[in-house]
């Protein structure tokens, strides 16, 4: 028997579960709402767009900043292409592959662009959902406004690629995209060519004018070298005035014989500066080529550096080719120079002496001292290469300042024993001479050993009168003062020689070997020793003929009047001992 209640309470549970179901899906649908507040929120307070496109119903949710991008709404999927009508125009193929990501597969890529305007930098970032058969169910486009962090790139960019006073690529950068030409050329057998363009005498420019007309001659010289960039043409501001070209595959308006003879033109039209001078430069240009001189991009600029050197050295103003001449020279002078300081300081140099006689009676007038050096492996090196090299480097100072006082003590030592008197010849460098400490540092070493000024006699090159005459003469008879003689070697080998004797405190003029050689053989050789040694006489100076090695140019010498004689004829450069054996058989 079933009782009459018993329908009425299945029923009542019925109800209830359906009274549950119900409030458990307005819940559900608070919350869905509530969570979708909370999206908005999100969206709204950041500063990006937003498009939410869910593709089974075709709709399209326009969420964040949205209408501060763009003056239109996107309604549905098709209509997407309307913001590539916003961009630059070789944006808009990439822009168009990642709005429409679904057509790839992709999960997730991100593009910049920069719109219209020029100004504006937009970074589209698209994520997209896939059912498990690979159907694409929505996907969300994320687009923000990268103008600022794109400026900050780009200057950040162009700290670490150019250089900011003259706006051509730095050293660092200008080796990197060397280094692709390098690797372009090695792949596609071409040439690249490397210009090192240094401004001759640009010290003089700062020192004489000031920095900052030495910053603004600068700047504009790159600004010109700056024109021939292009695709296959670089251009790099080394540091101060050097500067670096590389040229890929040169050829026409491109190669490097055209390149210099635009450089020629253009310095020959001077440089107009902001304060109205116009300055007129010389530049020493040393040229490299890969893959001949090197396959390495740092090796080509060294070796195009390394020539740079050798057209200053053979006069500036001039274009050098890199060989291997050039390379091992230099890679000669590089190991004198390591040696050099390992020889100054141990002091691994001698003296030798050559003596001087007067002409007349073939008497020991005196000595004079040259500096002699052999390397750890007892090979002599010549002065003729190491003082040029001592002189560039600044190594003359420490070896000249050990020159004057050896030759000095040697020569107080034989005074005392022997008693003879001599006259010590020294040799001072026009860098030693410059020095505003060198007339007191003499006359120190002078009164260190006790010897009278006038047994000393400096010889001086006209290089050293070239640059200063005033100062060089103020010190000449502030030595004159003192009783040291001052003699002029090499006389007859400059250009502007005579000049120099007019005002000077000269007591002897040397002439130089290459008239003693020429002298029996060419007669416009005999005229001008002739004229040097009657005009020298009748100024008061003694001559003295270098480089007297036969019998015959000795009696010439003697027949013209010459004073002094020096040479192999008459006594090579020997050791201080052989110089005491000599004064020995004087006594």
């Amino acid at each position: 028997m079933v009782l009459p209640g018993n329908k009425g309470l299945n029923g009542g549970n019925n109800m209830d579960e359906l009274r549950y179901q119900i409030d458990l899906l307005k819940a559900m649908n608070q919350q869905l709402s509530g969570r979708d507040k909370m999206y908005r929120l999100v969206c709204d307070t950041s500063n990006n767009a937003f498009l939410y496109i869910v593709f089974e119903k075709n709709d399209v949710i326009t969420l964040g900043k949205w209408d501060e991008y763009f003056s239109f709404r996107i309604k549905e999927n098709r209509e997407l292409p309307l913001i590539l009508d916003e961009l630059e125009e070789k944006y808009i193929l990439p822009v168009r592959e990642v709005l429409f990501l679904e057509k790839t597969g992709r999960e997730r890529d991100v593009v910049e662009c920069c719109m219209k305007n020029g100004k504006t930098w937009l970074e589209f970032e698209v994520r997209m959902n896939y059912d498990e058969q690979n159907v694409p169910i929505d996907k969300i486009i994320c687009i923000r406004d990268i103008t600022k962090f794109k400026a900050q790139n780009d200057e950040l960019r162009y700290m670490a690629y150019y250089d900011s006073l003259t706006g051509l690529y730095n050293r660092n950068y200008f080796v990197m995209r060397l280094g692709e030409f390098i690797r372009r050329a090695e792949e596609e057998h071409r040439i690249v060519s490397v210009m090192f363009i240094d401004i001759d005498d640009f010290r003089k420019i700062n020192d004489g004018m000031g920095l900052l007309v030495g910053d603004e001659v600068v700047q504009q010289y790159g600004q010109f070298l700056g024109s021939f960039s292009d695709d296959n043409v670089i251009v790099c501001h080394m540091t101060s005035d050097i500067y670096c070209m590389a040229i890929y595959d040169p050829c026409g308006n491109r190669s490097v014989e055209h390149i210099h003879k635009c450089i020629l033109e253009r310095i020959h039209q001077g440089f107009l500066l902001s304060n109205g001078m116009e300055i007129r430069l010389t530049v020493s240009i040393g040229v490299a080529e890969y893959p001949e001189s090197s396959k390495q991009a740092l090796e080509l600029i060294n070796c195009a550096e390394i020539v740079m050197f050798k057209a200053k050295a053979i006069g500036k103003a001039s274009i050098q080719y890199f060989d291997a001449v050039i390379l091992h020279d230099f890679l000669e002078t590089v190991e004198i120079e390591n040696k050099l300081k390992e020889a100054i300081f141990n002091k691994n140099f001698c003296l030798h002496f050559q003596p001087q006689y007067y002409t007349n009676t073939k008497r020991l007038r005196g000595v004079e001292a040259l500096i002699r050096w052999k390397d750890e492996d007892n090979k002599m090196i010549s002065p003729s290469v190491f003082i040029p090299i001592a002189e560039k480097n600044g190594a003359i100072i420490p070896i000249g300042s050990w020159v004057m006082e050896e030759s000095i003590r040697h020569y107080a030592e034989w005074k005392r024993k022997y008693g003879y008197p001599l006259i010590m010849s020294i040799n001072i460098s026009s860098i030693q001479y410059k020095r505003k400490d060198f007339v007191g540092k003499l006359l120190e070493i002078i009164q260190k050993y006790d010897v009278e000024p006038g047994e000393i006699e400096l010889e001086i090159t006209e290089s050293i009168l070239i640059e200063d005459f005033e100062e060089v003469k103020d010190k000449l008879l502030t030595l004159r003062d003192y009783g040291v003689k001052i003699s002029l070697d090499d006389f007859g080998t400059g250009f502007s020689s005579l000049s120099y004797l007019n005002g000077l405190p000269i007591d002897t003029l040397k002439i130089d070997k290459s008239f003693v050689d020429r002298v029996i053989t060419d007669e416009s050789t005999k005229i001008i020793t002739e004229s040097i040694v009657s005009m020298v006489s009748k100024l008061g100076y003694e001559t003295v003929a270098e480089g007297v090695e036969t019998e015959e140019q000795f009696d010439y010498m003697k027949q013209i009047g010459c004073d002094i004689i020096q040479g192999y004829l008459l006594g090579r450069p020997v050791p201080a001992d052989d110089i005491e054996q000599m004064l020995i058989g004087l006594l």
